[in-house]
């Protein structure tokens, strides 16, 4: 069967903050797509990028971008103020990514939002117990791998040292590692 779709980095996407993320716009992209008769969308690497912020030199193949975290969810949760992300500069023309400020700004307010979700036990027991059941699921892919760790260094006091991706050779390793942790 014959299908169509489109290539287009996820940093394209409408966004009042710099740069296109997985938000509301993601998904009204994906519904303009099925009205067109597309099946597809493909994306660009989703890493998180260094230097020259090419998406094919990202730092880690498991890892997310956290450019592409939707900030307005972070307001949904409560972890974040709508002020305090409108507040931030984000680059001067939206047709441009200006990926120097997105990253002093995104990194800003992202430390701000972690920090409260880092204060609130219930949320962070809650969490942890839910990516504990993605991974055991099978499902290690979709998890963020910073997030993780932050949690897995707070909640059982692992050295981050000891669990970073350098320390392993391939994705099975870690998880048999992170198996054998109790929950």
């Amino acid at each position: 069967m014959r299908a169509s779709g489109v290539l287009m980095p996820v940093s394209s996407l409408p966004s009042r903050y710099g740069i296109g993320c997985f938000s509301k716009e993601a998904y009204e992209f994906v519904d303009c797509l099925e009205r067109a008769g597309q099946s597809k969308w493909q994306v660009l690497p989703l890493g998180p990028t260094g230097y020259g912020d090419s998406p094919y030199q990202p730092f880690s193949t498991f890892a997310g971008n956290p450019y592409f975290i939707d900030l307005d969810m972070l307001v949904e949760e409560g972890l974040l103020f709508k002020e305090e992300c409108e507040q931030l500069q984000w680059g001067w023309d939206p047709r441009f990514v200006d990926y120097e400020r997105i990253y002093f700004s995104k990194n800003e307010i992202l430390r701000k939002a972690y920090g409260r979700f880092d204060a609130d036990d219930k949320l962070k027991d809650n969490t942890f117990r839910q990516v504990t059941k993605i991974i055991k699921e099978g499902y290690s892919e979709v998890v963020s791998y910073p997030l993780l760790i932050n949690m897995l260094v707070k909640k059982r006091k692992i050295n981050i040292y000891s669990y970073t991706m350098k320390k392993f050779k391939r994705m099975d390793a870690f998880l048999t590692k992170i198996d054998k942790i109790e929950v």
